[in-house]
C-alpha cells in the first residue's frame, strides 16, 4: 500500500510541477533587455510588428515571435580608400570617414537587412558622390587648405548621400563626413614629387631673379642720389668760396683804405718773409722802392 501511494505522489508531482517548469523555462527564454541605445524590432513570421525603443525588460510571444536589435547611437564607418581624377587629370587616393545613425529601424531591416549592408551602401554611395565633387577641382585646390573649398564639397557630399538614402527609403542618414587624408597613387607618386622639386626650383629661381632686378634698381637709385648730392654740395661748396673770396677782398680793401702807408708796409714785410732767406741773392738797384723798408729808409 504504501509503495502504490509513493507511485501515486510522484506521478501528481510530476504532472504539476514539470508544466510549471516548461512555462517557466519558455518564459525567461522570451523575456528580453533593451537598452537605451538600442532598437529592438519584433518580428512575427518574418514580419516586423512592433518597434520597441524605450530600454527595459520585454517579453515575446514564444515560437511565433524574433526579435532582433540595432543600435540607437551614432555609427563609425571608416571608407576604403580609393582612386579619382581631379579636373586637371591628376590621380589621387582619398581615405573618408563618415558618421551616420539608424533613423527608421524598420526601412533599414527591409531595405538593407544588416549594419554590414549598410556600411556598404554607404562606401557605394560616398564612392561616386566623392568621385563627381572631387573631380570638380584641380588638384591644388584639394591639397592646398588655404585655396580650396573641400570643406564645402564634404557638406554638399553629405547631403548628396542623405537625399539618396532617404529617395531609397533606407532608414539611415549620414551625420557626418570628413576626408582624412589625400595621398597620391604609388604609380605616379614619383613622377609628381619630381615635377614639384622642378616646380618649386622655378619658383626659387624666379624669386632670385627678382631679388637681383630689385638691387640693381636699388643700387642705380642710390648711385643717382648719391651724385645728385654730391654734385648739389659741390655748388653749394663754390657759392661758400665765392661769397668768403667776396668778403675777404671787402675786407682788405677795407683795411687798405684806413691805413696805406701801414697796409704797404705790412705787405712788403711779408714779401720779405717769402722772398728772402739765408741763401737769397737779389740783383734790383739801391734806389728801388722794394728795398725802401730793408734799407731802413
Amino acid at each position: 500500500m504504501e509503495a502504490i501511494k509513493a507511485k501515486s505522489i510522484i506521478k501528481k508531482t510530476f504532472f504539476v510541477y514539470v508544466p510549471i517548469l516548461i512555462i517557466a523555462v519558455l518564459l525567461l527564454s522570451n523575456l528580453f533587455v533593451i537598452k537605451p541605445n538600442e532598437y529592438g524590432i519584433i518580428k512575427q513570421f518574418g514580419k516586423v510588428v512592433k518597434v520597441i525603443d524605450e530600454e527595459g525588460l520585454k517579453i515575446k510571444i514564444p515560437f511565433i515571435q524574433s526579435v532582433s536589435k540595432l543600435p540607437k547611437h551614432i555609427l563609425f564607418y571608416d571608407v576604403p580608400a580609393t582612386e579619382i581624377n581631379t579636373f586637371d587629370k591628376k590621380r589621387i587616393l582619398v581615405d573618408y570617414y563618415t558618421l551616420w545613425r539608424i533613423t527608421d529601424p524598420v526601412d533599414m531591416l527591409e531595405t538593407l537587412k544588416t549594419i554590414d549592408a549598410a556600411e556598404a551602401r554607404l562606401s557605394d554611395i560616398m564612392y561616386s558622390s566623392v568621385r563627381n565633387e572631387l573631380g570638380k577641382l584641380e588638384y591644388g585646390q584639394i591639397i592646398n587648405p588655404a585655396d580650396n573649398k573641400r570643406g564645402n564639397v564634404d557638406l554638399v557630399v553629405q547631403q548628396n548621400i542623405n537625399d539618396i538614402l532617404k529617395s531609397n527609403s533606407n532608414g539611415i542618414e549620414i551625420v557626418d563626413i570628413q576626408m582624412k587624408r589625400i595621398d597620391l597613387p604609388e604609380s605616379n607618386e614619383q613622377s609628381v614629387y619630381k615635377r614639384m622639386i622642378s616646380e618649386r626650383a622655378s619658383k626659387a629661381q624666379e624669386y632670385l631673379s627678382q631679388g637681383d632686378a630689385e638691387k640693381t634698381r636699388i643700387m642705380a637709385e642710390a648711385d643717382r642720389e648719391v651724385a645728385e648730392l654730391i654734385a648739389k654740395t659741390s655748388s653749394q661748396a663754390k657759392e661758400i668760396v665765392a661769397e668768403g673770396e667776396k668778403e675777404a677782398a671787402r675786407i682788405y680793401n677795407d683795411a687798405y683804405g684806413q691805413d696805406v702807408e701801414f697796409f704797404k708796409l705790412y705787405t712788403t714785410l711779408n714779401s720779405y718773409k717769402t722772398s728772402i732767406d739765408g741763401e737769397t741773392v737779389i740783383m734790383i738797384p739801391i734806389d728801388s722802392p722794394y728795398l725802401k723798408y730793408l734799407m731802413g729808409h
